[in-house]
């Protein structure tokens, strides 16, 4: 599976942003979505991540409660919706697949296609 992420952008410090990951294959639904950011001179972060069937979600501490992830099956896209934006949120943000039932939802470990990134600016 080929993975296209969009939807990045420049938005003010408690603004919202929604991110679009769109994969080629129709075999979309067997894997499990996660996004990951990566801001200049930081280590990348799991952000969050959605179950094969959408029914398991995982987000990191430092975005839980602002942060939805989601899933269409039908349309082979995966979303973040970013609400409550902050300076510390501005990343490249990647999303990534991994097959499903392959770990805990939770798990940093099996991703195995990635797409090349859209960059989430939030000003302060």
């Amino acid at each position: 599976v080929q993975l296209q992420a969009s939807g990045g952008g420049l938005v003010q410090a408690g603004g919202s942003l929604r991110v679009s990951c769109a994969a080629s294959a129709s075999t979309f639904s067997n894997y499990d979505m996660g996004w990951f950011r990566q801001a200049p001179g930081k280590e990348r972060e799991f952000v969050s991540a959605i179950s094969w069937n959408g029914i398991a979600t995982y987000y990191a501490d430092s975005v839980k409660g602002r942060f939805t992830i989601s899933r269409d099956n039908a349309k082979n896209t995966a979303y973040l919706q970013m609400n409550s934006l902050k300076s510390e949120d501005t990343a490249n943000y990647y999303c990534a697949a991994r097959f499903k039932q392959f770990e805990v939802i939770s798990s940093k470990r099996g991703w195995i296609r990635w797409g090349q990134g859209t960059q989430v600016t939030v000003s302060s």
